[in-house]
């Protein structure tokens, strides 16, 4: 390929929603995070290594009875507010800018858990009613 010399119509798509297949035996619930497995497919978000956040579930999605991708599932990246681990895993305030963990598919926490948990996102706030979280597997948190 040679550099451009007239304009050019680039295809472009919306940073915000992306589709992803679902996978087998999982149900995502609308507004919980979802992950990318080791496999490449969406599932809920869960204490576990090697997965990639990709963000929430923009509505909900049962593959439960499907094999892997037979259905597919709209996810939300962005900032979102999810419940705050408690004790030496909670997430205060001095914590915003760094990596947060994936506890389960509603719940973040401070640490990787002794290399038990994979990452969720950035901290971007803490409040009293939980921690908002910036979710986008670009981000390059994961790198």
């Amino acid at each position: 390929m040679v550099a451009a010399t007239q304009n050019r119509n680039t295809p472009t798509r919306a940073g915000h929603l992306r589709g992803h297949p679902a996978a087998a035996g999982s149900v995502g619930y609308a507004g919980a995070i979802a992950v990318m497995n080791a496999s490449g497919y969406a599932e809920p978000a869960s204490t576990a290594t090697g997965l990639i956040a990709l963000g929430v579930y923009h509505e909900g999605v049962d593959n439960s009875t499907g094999a892997d991708g037979d259905e597919n599932a709209i996810i939300e990246r962005g900032y979102f507010r999810f419940a705050n681990s408690s004790g030496t895993d909670e997430i205060t305030r001095a914590a915003i800018g760094s990596a947060c963990y994936l506890v389960d598919d509603q719940t973040v926490a401070l640490t990787d858990g002794t290399s038990t948990r994979s990452k969720a996102g950035i901290v971007d706030d803490v409040d009293a009613a939980g921690v908002w979280v910036r979710i986008d597997p670009t981000s390059g948190i994961n790198a």
